[in-house]
């Protein structure tokens, strides 16, 4: 009999099983598609390869001149853009499975579903069925691609976020419905190698969870761009050409019929809950207690089965708890607090914390500090400056709030804000940190002199 059994085997199911496994626990994890999960195979990871192929296209494109660079017939080959995505993938979920061996995780694939406490039920792809048994039952089945009602998918027009990955030739038009971070990843991707590109988002701004700041800067961006952005815009019909989709969409300029090749429905997700015993649900996740137990016993869940956030650090933050609560005595599971929410395109966007919509909304006292890239000298130096860093303290204390960052390497530099927050530093202790010249991360020491009214270089 197993310590743990795992089904999933993505940020929260390899990596709780590889904690597990280094407590010295028998662990095996029932995967019905391969190591890695959504993130590495058709999610993070490989978003991120089609994202910086972008990035350097455009760059050569648009900015070579900047560089004293020139081109003639610059010319990409759409297959070897997404083959590479697909390569750096494979390599990464080869990785997971090299780690599975590594720690002695036996790895098992097939669909896995609970048949009776303590027992998982494993379909191979061959259709044979095995039951497996375990003291205790870790379900981490993630998340799927929402659909929109009226309009299924059908992964030629209409599509979600893994047939945009693997599209087998680039359509001229794209409409995108939903301006969350996978919508702005994608309407970045296929802008830069010349889509025309359309975004419909119901809300005011682009990266609505964002700080509205943010969101108005990343749409001033991207229409510079070329993608057109319809915030504050309903969908109100759709229909389905079998070719195309055309979309009637009701907004502050008036009614009007998009069409495009393609549709994306970046919408949000649905959950992808195992077969067999029935757990208690909340809004169709799994519904867990302090310790993530579920209503079954000796069966937990976490990451994005068990809903918000949806993404991977905090899954594999949770699973760690989870398994440490589990098997480390003493442990008590900690909840997600702070965490850090990425987006990739360009400019980049990241934030940890309160956004300044939400201090108002409790009434919190706060000051604000902020600082441009144009004012950064490595910034210039580098060619990329647009965006800005804007920081949320509180009054009366000088406490960090919030971190909210649009501009180049904002995703790596968010994780000195993180630090910052969890560790409840001030204005006065972020003043006295030496930030090195020149960097972006000066625009951090730069924000934060802002607040207290006294930057030097802005």
């Amino acid at each position: 009999m197993y310590d743990l059994i795992v089904i999933g085997g993505g940020p929260a199911g390899y990596v709780g099983a590889i904690r597990g496994a280094q407590l010295g626990k028998k662990v095996a994890v029932v995967e019905a598609d391969r190591a890695g999960g959504t993130c590495l195979n058709w999610g993070c990871i490989p978003t991120k390869a089609l994202l910086k192929n972008a990035e350097l296209f455009q760059t050569l494109t648009k900015k070579a001149a900047t560089f004293g660079l020139a081109f003639e017939n610059l010319t990409y080959d759409w297959s070897k853009v997404i083959g590479r995505s697909r390569q750096v993938s494979d390599r990464l979920a080869g990785g997971i499975e090299f780690l599975f061996k590594k720690n002695k995780v036996d790895y098992i694939r097939g669909f896995g579903s609970i048949a009776a406490e303590n027992k998982v039920e494993v379909t191979a792809a061959d259709g044979s069925k095995q039951i497996i048994e375990g003291k205790n039952i870790l379900v981490a089945t993630g998340c799927k691609s929402r659909e929109l009602p009226p309009l299924p998918f059908n992964g030629k027009s209409v599509i979600s976020s893994k047939e945009a990955m693997v599209l087998p030739q680039q359509p001229k038009e794209m409409v995108i419905i939903g301006a969350g971070a996978i919508g702005v990843e994608f309407a970045y991707v296929y802008n830069a190698y010349g889509t025309k590109v359309t975004i419909i988002e119901m809300q005011p701004n682009l990266l609505p969870v964002e700080d509205d700041e943010i969101g108005k800067e990343l749409q001033k961006s991207f229409t510079k761009q070329g993608v057109r952005c319809l915030t504050d815009t309903k969908c109100v019909n759709f229909k389905d050409n079998g070719d195309s989709v055309s979309i009637d969409v009701e907004g502050p300029k008036g009614n009007e019929t998009i069409t495009a090749d393609v549709c994306l429905v970046a919408i949000g997700v649905a959950p992808v809950l195992p077969g067999g015993m029935e757990m208690e649900l909340d809004r169709g996740f799994i519904k867990v207690g302090d310790r993530y137990e579920t209503s079954i016993p000796s069966v937990y869940a976490c990451g994005d089965i068990s809903g918000p956030p949806w993404l991977a650090h905090t899954a594999s933050f949770e699973a760690i708890q989870l398994v440490e609560g589990l098997f480390v005595e003493g442990h008590t599971p900690r909840k997600v607090g702070n965490f850090p929410g990425c987006t990739y395109c360009h400019p980049q966007v990241a934030s940890v914390g309160k956004t300044e919509r939400a201090l108002k909304e409790e009434g919190v006292e706060y000051k604000v500090g902020k600082f441009p890239y144009a004012a950064l000298g490595k910034a210039q130096a580098s060619g990329d400056a647009e965006g800005f860093v804007k920081l949320l303290f509180g009054k009366e204390h000088g406490e960090l709030l919030g971190a909210h960052i649009i501009g180049d390497n904002a995703t790596e530099l968010i994780a000195e804000m993180g630090l910052a927050l969890e560790m409840e530093l001030t204005t006065d202790e972020l003043h006295s940190t030496i930030h090195a010249h020149p960097t972006l991360a000066e625009a951090i020491h730069e924000a934060t002199l802002d607040a207290d009214g006294h930057a030097i270089h802005f």
